[in-house]
């Protein structure tokens, strides 16, 4: 490994496992996206959609495209939230829970095989470097952002 930057190793690792996971989700005529969303959904009281932007680490504008397209595939609905009648809660429906399982396979046969080949002192490792990276952003300690 020469000279690369830890940005460049996460940004170029990110971009591969997108890429995979893309080309595993055209098979079916989805998309990354949508399976992602499909698992941030909760399956049995369904999810606020203000909640599922920030949850996802996706800005508002893009994750309404996603879920448009996902309400036009059927695989979502959108219902009055019973207890604030000002927002909507996002909820699978059987089509949608279907992929999302399919989703949910896909995730963990990548885990595994990782898991498979990599020792689990490396792996812990790998946690605590990217607990401590999303930490130093978050206490913005890597650029001081004080206005």
């Amino acid at each position: 490994m020469k000279d690369k930057t830890i940005d460049y190793l996460l940004r170029t690792t990110w971009l591969s496992v997108s890429k995979m996971y893309n080309e595993e989700a055209a098979k079916f005529e989805s998309t990354m996206a949508t399976g992602l969303t499909l698992l941030s959904i909760d399956q049995e009281k369904g999810t606020p959609s203000t909640s599922l932007g920030p949850k996802m680490g996706m800005e508002a504008t893009s994750l309404s495209r996603i879920l448009k397209t996902m309400e036009s595939r059927g695989l979502i609905e959108r219902r009055a939230n019973p207890d604030d009648g000002r927002s909507v809660l996002i909820y699978l429906t059987d089509f949608g829970r279907e992929k999302r399982a399919y989703s949910r396979e896909k995730v963990l046969t990548f885990n595994e095989a990782i898991k498979n080949n990599i020792s689990e002192e490396k792996l812990q490792h790998f946690y605590e470097v990217t607990e401590l990276i999303n930490e130093m952003i978050s206490n913005k300690k890597i650029y001081n952002q004080t206005k």
